[in-house]
């Protein structure tokens, strides 16, 4: 990877710090994995100024960028609290699944991981928002699931208020 602008790579680590205050999670304390995803996302606002996820390939990142879903915090993790690039963990460094359907690639790695901090984080997370994310999802691994069972996940697991 080429040299990142240092203040760049400033601007990322403050973001996920103060992300993971705010959502109820640590950055990853792999300070490996961690430097490697900030570095990435550092690297995407330098070549195209958003901080597209590193941890993904897109045919067309302009396109992606104009989607939004994958900019940091991408609404995975902002609907259900889930980060498939390990930035955003618990205290182990392990991804929070507790709000993934069974049927979630996160889920099946790694197993049931309850949320530490409910009260935190999601801010997305309301009914129509699981809904589309997981229809998206759904559609895009071609999944057998239905209508009724994405919808009946998202009331069970939508944000309270």
């Amino acid at each position: 990877m080429k040299d990142l602008k240092p203040e760049i790579m400033e601007k990322m680590k403050r973001f996920a710090e103060n992300f993971s205050k705010k959502s109820g999670t640590v950055v990853n304390p792999n300070k490996e994995a961690a430097e490697a995803v900030i570095s990435g996302l550092a690297s995407h606002v330098e070549e195209l100024g958003k901080p597209l996820c590193p941890c993904n390939f897109y045919p067309d990142k302009q396109e992606e960028i104009k989607r939004r879903r994958w900019i940091c915090a991408c609404d995975e993790m902002q609907i259900l609290k889930y980060c498939h690039c390990l930035l955003f963990t618990n205290e182990e460094g392990l991804p929070i699944t507790e709000y993934l359907p069974e049927w979630h690639e996160g889920r099946q790695i790694y197993g049931l991981v309850k949320d530490p901090t409910p009260d935190k984080g999601r801010a997305l997370g309301r009914v129509d928002k699981i809904v589309n994310l997981l229809k998206d999802y759904v559609k895009e691994h071609n999944l057998d699931v239905s209508e009724e069972e994405i919808i009946e996940w998202a009331e069970k697991v939508a944000r309270k208020k």
